[in-house]
């Protein structure tokens, strides 16, 4: 299923110099993350983090670790220093605001995704504030969502991870 991760000196451009190394394990680290294919991303991300820890670079491979390693401690303090070599990239605050959400930290995530914004509008951070602002539908709509049927239900579901 993943893309096959080539160390360094397997590749075809080991005379090239590092640094674009680094930027080819980045472009296909975000295609492969874009395709969902979160393993295959983090071994891209974090082969660059290795050749060259460049702020872009540290970002996406701090939002990996924390989804497949849930290194979340590790992966903010990442993103929290590529927002400050390069603190205009609305990326940083994208895959910072994600680390959030995944450590169960909605208000701090909300918080990062509107400062990421003042820096740019991404497709990405667009649709992570709506989710974060759109309320669940109930899981019995024709009770209300207050309904305790209706909370109970859904936090099973959820423990069960089928919502």
């Amino acid at each position: 299923m993943g893309a096959t991760c080539q160390t360094y000196s397997e590749t075809n451009d080991y005379l090239a110099a590092p640094h674009n190394e680094a930027e080819r394990l980045l472009e296909q680290g975000i295609e492969v993350l874009t395709q969902g294919d979160m393993p295959s991303a983090l071994c891209y991300f974090e082969k660059a983090f290795h050749i060259n820890d460049s702020p872009l670079i540290s970002s996406y491979y701090a939002f990996c670790i924390a989804k497949e390693r849930r290194q979340f401690s590790k992966a903010i303090a990442l993103c929290t220093e590529a927002i400050k070599k390069d603190p205009q990239n609305p990326f940083h605050y994208l895959n910072l605001g994600r680390i959030h959400l995944l450590s169960n930290e909605k208000a701090d995530a909300m918080k990062i995704f509107r400062e990421g914004l003042k820096y740019g509008v991404t497709p990405q951070v667009a649709d992570a504030t709506v989710k974060l602002v759109t309320p669940e539908p109930p899981v019995m709509p024709p009770l209300k969502k207050e309904n305790h049927f209706n909370k109970y239900l859904c936090l099973m579901l959820k423990k069960l991870g089928l919502s």
